[in-house]
């Protein structure tokens, strides 16, 4: 589709970020507003399925989507997301219970995941690879606006209107993107001699639904070791056994192994993993410190963080262009991944005396080399594939991140329960012989203090402290002082553990292969091109 005039191009990419954004701010726009969905719908219990479910179904659809859409097209898969998304919003709103608003999220998940497949795919339908760079870094930016833009608005429509508009004020911005996208998009005529892998596509959602529920729930629900996590890891290595037997046997599989073969891709898709891992795991922890240690309110909190988005959302702009301009990307992406590395380790020197200011630029930091290097890792795997391709390996590239992210929650999660357990077994010893003598009420009263989910609570928090008498006060504040500093400790565990994953991802960049990105202008390169991936993909053998 490079044949397009570029006003076509262009319109087309404007429907095709719409369509992302819609998705992607449907997804931010309901952790704020949930604890008051949850309030009127009940269901307390069933609260982390709210967002497990939509996890579930849009990596699933991910994956089998990328591979379809290179068969059948981008068009069909892009309109049918927006379409399944636009239903599962509007059936949301209408929830009565916690079940129904479970299942109809799992309907949006189906229809994100395909949005987001074809959606990063269609950019490497519609452009040359050194074209490619900017208009991915205005996708990264798009998620950076979401993530700014849906918290916000999420709370203020719960907090003024009826919550069903969390799911409905961006329902005709659907409309308008899959009308865009019906009449703007060429259609493609179908791959002859490509079937379905079916037997493929049932054993690769069996290896991830469990491989994902067990790392949700390790950690939190279930211990690590316990049966119901050693079950579903043990039923999604046997899937994935299977999955790779039929894989290497099938026609036209789902997902082609012999990709992996490609260091290019399989490097690419190592260090986005990595990256899932450190920065979804990691990051997610700084709200924690800043309203746990530093005892700022939600709504400050969210402002703290948005420096970080906006630092992405400018990186990510210059990023690409930067690409675009000079065809090369492995050098700005080591740049990018040391710059998140040093911006993760500062994060590890936080306590609670430290500024906001501090905390802030740490954060943008961080922000400016996430949005320098990321974009860089789905261009890798475009480069580096067969047009053919595309799409599955594009899907491939998105899979690996979530699960990343998915295992890097799981990982910090523990890190600091474990550090917060043994940080607080030392620190209340000598609280323990002062409150020894105190009537059982007051006891009770202080015991509740050393569970640290108390300090994300300021109105508990000082619910507590006035119903204390005046002479416990000292103690009180004590309490709460070592409570924040073993939290500060817990955190610090956390961010260094994302650090070090990230000089992982920096040390594998290395190793990257680098292809020049070919530009529209220069279609005479274009067999050298080849050359050179079939040489690579020789190499990796």
């Amino acid at each position: 589709m490079e044949h397009l005039s570029h006003k076509e191009k262009i319109t087309i990419m404007i429907a095709i970020i719409g369509a992302m954004f819609f998705a992607a701010v449907n997804q931010t726009i309901v952790g704020n507003a949930l604890p008051k969905i949850i309030a009127e719908l009940g269901g307390l219990d069933y609260y982390s399925w709210v967002f497990t479910i939509y996890m579930l179904t849009s990596a699933i659809t991910t994956i089998l989507v990328g591979k379809l859409s290179d068969i059948y097209g981008r068009k069909p898969f892009l309109l049918l997301g927006i379409f399944i998304f636009i239903i599962g919003a509007f059936l949301s709103g209408l929830s009565t219970d916690i079940v129904q608003l479970i299942t109809y999220r799992g309907i949006q998940g189906f229809g994100a995941g395909m949005i987001m497949s074809t959606a990063l795919t269609a950019v490497g339908d519609l452009f040359a690879p050194r074209e490619r760079g900017k208009w991915q870094g205005a996708m990264s930016a798009v998620f950076g606006i979401s993530s700014v833009l849906g918290p916000t608005l999420g709370g203020y429509i719960v907090d003024n209107l009826e919550w069903k508009w969390v799911f409905w004020v961006f329902l005709p911005l659907g409309i308008i993107a899959a009308v865009l996208i019906w009449r703007l998009f060429p259609k493609v005529e179908r791959k002859r001699g490509e079937s379905v892998d079916f037997l493929g596509s049932i054993f690769l959602t069996l290896t991830i639904v469990p491989a994902l529920l067990g790392f949700s729930w390790a950690g939190s629900k279930y211990d690590w070791g316990s049966e119901q996590i050693l079950g579903l890891f043990t039923g999604a290595i046997i899937a994935l056994i299977i999955f790779i037997f039929v894989e290497r046997r099938a026609k036209s599989p789902i997902l082609p192994l012999y990709l992996f073969k490609n260091s290019i891709f399989t490097i690419s898709n190592t260090v986005g993993f990595a990256i899932g891992v450190a920065m979804f795991g990691g990051i997610m922890y700084v709200p924690y410190f800043v309203q746990g240690v530093l005892g700022f309110s939600a709504t400050h909190s969210s402002f703290i963080s948005m420096a970080m988005t906006l630092g992405l959302m400018f990186a990510s702009a210059i990023g690409g262009q930067i690409i675009s301009k000079t065809g090369k990307y492995k050098f700005q992406a080591i740049i990018g991944l040391i710059i998140t590395t040093i911006g993760m380790f500062l994060l590890t020197t936080l306590d609670a005396s430290v500024s906001q200011w501090t905390l802030i630029i740490y954060l943008v930091l961080i922000g400016l080399g996430i949005g320098v290097g990321m974009t860089v890792f789905t261009l890798t795997v475009q480069n580096a594939v067969e047009q053919r391709l595309l799409g599955v390996a594009t899907a491939t590239t998105q899979l690996f991140r979530s699960l990343g992210g998915t295992v890097g929650v799981a990982i910090m999660g523990t890190v600091l329960n474990n550090r917060m357990s043994d940080k607080m077994g030392e620190s209340l010893q000598g609280i323990s012989e002062q409150t020894a003598n105190l009537p059982a009420e007051m006891q009770g009263k202080l015991q509740a203090l050393q569970n640290p989910q108390l300090l994300l609570d300021h109105e508990k928090l000082n619910m507590i402290h006035n119903s204390l008498p005046e002479q416990i006060a000292p103690l009180f504040k004590e309490m709460v002082t070592l409570l924040q500093g073993a939290l500060s400790f817990a955190l610090s565990g956390v961010f260094m553990t994302a650090a070090f994953i990230m000089v992982a991802a920096v040390v594998l960049t290395l190793f990257l292969k680098e292809i020049p990105l070919r530009s529209a202008q220069e279609p005479k390169k274009e067999e050298e091109i080849n050359k050179d991936k079939k040489a690579l993909t020789k190499q990796t053998v």
